[in-house]
């Protein structure tokens, strides 16, 4: 292997990257970028792997969800907040019912950046670049808002600085206590069988809480009932950005990405030679990797030692994302590849990018009944190998949208018009998050039986 650095990524064929038409104007950015503060801090990371590691060995789980692409237009408190809180709803679920801890990961404060199937987009005649998120372009079908902007790389720092620093705020200020559980029900949250659920259990924690209080445990003496730890994460797709924020630790000498405690490389970007996998070998934080249907064993494993050859638990996070009808073929024969090679790995399953489908009214959206189905076959799948069913990697919101059709309070087709809000790919709501959180919960259950 060569020696690697930095900037070594240049030196490799890439994929998935936009063309700046003033390289001036980018270099000029990029340096000012390096100067910044950095967003996480690498003994961040390194609880994050510490977490992850006892995902791993199946005594924790993952939960990572939040937009699919953040926006500018959609900067606000209020979004940052219903997230997070529905976040913590579908964690409290999985643990109080599951049994186990919930390693909380969003895919926020730096999740702006997204792959396009092509280069560009034709509409009415007309042939302009394709929106690749806001740190690249803006969403508007115009000549200037699709040009290549690097800017707005500068643009969403700021955005990822501010909701960092909200979403601290949140974790060890009060939002988080675990005596706040009813609180964290959504204004919008719809009266029906799940949000009964919910507020059930809430009741039952409540009973628990006042027994543990005559004990003597309180969120006063105990930070883990009052605060909680809250990590965030994004596709390392924009790698100019990402090199800017590639710094060196202090205390062990390793290099981090400090733009988010935890990054993913994307299905489209996964080849082993290409300048993805030659950057992420290099940092020291917990990685993932998208595994679609056209994953080969043989590339896996490859994968696998190059991106962690100590084998070190924690690592990495294999996200599985074949479709509803695809799991039972596509990933038996993964789990066994990466077993036979005594690999390390956390096995997280993405039920979104796999069945997205069109609308008859021509909204790209997402059946819930697939995304159940996928959740349900990735469990069924480990229970049958005898390994663990890891975590889930979800793009949710904590917004009122209509974008994901189904679900127990059910969303029409006629319906994704009436909030349908996201930039790139269809969102669970809060609403059909907090449904799949169940399921998974009465898995775990099942599963320590």
């Amino acid at each position: 292997m060569s020696i690697w650095s930095p900037t070594s990524w240049r030196e490799k064929s890439i994929l998935q990257q936009p063309t700046y038409p003033n390289q001036d104007e980018l270099k000029k950015v990029l340096s000012e970028l390096k100067e910044y503060p950095p967003l996480v801090f690498a003994g961040e990371a390194r609880s994050l792997k510490e977490q992850l590691a006892e995902v791993s060995k199946g005594k924790a789980f993952l939960l990572q969800g939040g937009d699919c692409a953040e926006s500018f237009s959609e900067f606000h408190a209020i979004n940052i907040r219903d997230t997070f809180k529905a976040i913590l709803q579908m964690s409290v679920v999985m643990t109080y019912a599951g049994g186990l801890p919930v390693v909380k990961v969003g895919r926020l404060g730096g999740q702006f950046a997204k792959p396009r199937s092509s280069d560009a987009e034709t509409i009415n005649g007309i042939t302009l670049d394709s929106y690749r998120g806001d740190i690249i372009n803006g969403v508007e079908f115009t000549p200037e808002d699709r040009i290549p902007d690097p800017k707005r790389m500068i643009k969403a720092y700021n955005q990822s600085a501010a909701t960092l620093n909200l979403l601290r705020a949140f974790a060890s200020g009060g939002l988080a206590d675990l005596h706040q559980v009813h609180k964290w029900t959504l204004d919008f949250a719809h009266k029906g069988e799940i949000s009964q659920k919910f507020e059930d259990l809430a009741e039952d924690i409540g009973k628990s809480l006042k027994f543990m209080e005559a004990c003597g445990i309180t969120s006063k003496t105990y930070r883990t009932l009052r605060e909680t730890d809250f990590y965030t994460s994004h596709e390392a797709l924009l790698l100019p950005y990402e090199e800017a924020f590639t710094r060196k630790d202090s205390l062990t000498g390793e290099w981090y990405d400090t733009s988010a405690h935890m990054l993913w490389i994307g299905d489209r970007t996964r080849g082993l030679e290409d300048a993805h996998v030659e950057y992420m070998r290099g940092i020291k934080n917990p990685i993932g990797i998208k595994a679609g249907p056209s994953m080969q064993t043989d590339d896996l494993v490859k994968l696998v030692n190059r991106l962690n050859p100590e084998n070190e638990a924690g690592r990495l996070n294999i996200i599985v994302r074949m479709g509803a009808d695809k799991v039972g073929d596509g990933m038996p024969k993964l789990i066994r590849a990466i077993e036979k090679e005594g690999m390390n790995v956390v096995w997280s399953c993405d039920p979104m990018h796999g069945n997205t489908i069109k609308s008859s009214n021509n909204f790209k959206t997402r059946p819930v009944g697939a995304v159940l189905t996928e959740m349900k076959q990735f469990f069924q799948v480990h229970k049958s190998e005898g390994t663990f069913a890891g975590g889930v990697h979800l793009e949710m919101t904590g917004k009122n949208v209509t974008e994901c059709i189904g679900g127990s309070f059910v969303v029409t087709e006629e319906d994704l018009s009436s909030r349908y809000h996201t930039h790139c790919d269809p969102r669970l709501n809060a609403d059909q998050a907090l449904e799949l959180a169940f399921l998974i919960a009465d898995t775990l259950k099942d599963a320590q039986k």
